[in-house]
C-alpha cells in the first residue's frame, strides 16, 4: 500500500535549521496538493503548510517567513525547509495528500531546546 516516510527530524538549537523530507512510496505523487502537519503530545495533528500541483504555496502563519514547503514530482518527494526554529516548533512532523488522504507515516521527530 502506498505510503509516506519523513525524516530528516532531529534536536536542533533555538534559532537552528532542519529540513524535512517525505518519500511517497505510490503514483501519480504529482497529481495531488501535499501538506505537512506536525502533533505534540495530547493534541491533534495540525495543518503546518502545502503546496498544490501547480506549485502555489502556503503556510499557517506561525510558521510563514521561516519554513518553506517544495516538493519534486520526478523523485516523488516533499521537503519542509525550517528555519529560525523555536521551541514552540517541537513536534513530529508528518506529511500527506490533505484531499485525498493516505496511511500516515511514523513521522519524524523534529525537538527545539537549548
Amino acid at each position: 500500500q502506498a505510503q509516506f516516510v519523513e525524516s530528516g527530524g532531529g534536536l536542533v538549537q533555538p534559532g537552528g535549521s532542519l529540513e524535512l523530507s517525505c518519500a511517497y512510496s505510490g503514483s501519480s505523487f504529482n497529481m495531488f496538493t501535499m501538506a505537512w502537519y506536525r502533533q505534540t503530545p495530547g493534541n491533534q495533528r495540525e495543518w503546518v503548510a502545502s503546496i498544490s500541483r501547480g506549485g502555489s504555496t502556503n503556510h499557517k502563519d506561525f510558521v510563514r517567513g521561516r519554513f518553506t514547503i517544495s516538493k519534486d514530482n520526478a523523485k516523488k518527494m516533499g521537503y519542509l525547509q525550517m528555519n529560525s526554529l523555536k521551541a514552540e516548533d517541537t513536534a513530529v512532523y508528518y506529511c500527506n495528500f490533505p484531499n485525498s488522504l493516505r496511511p500516515w507515516g511514523q513521522g519524524t521527530q523534529v525537538t527545539v531546546s537549548s
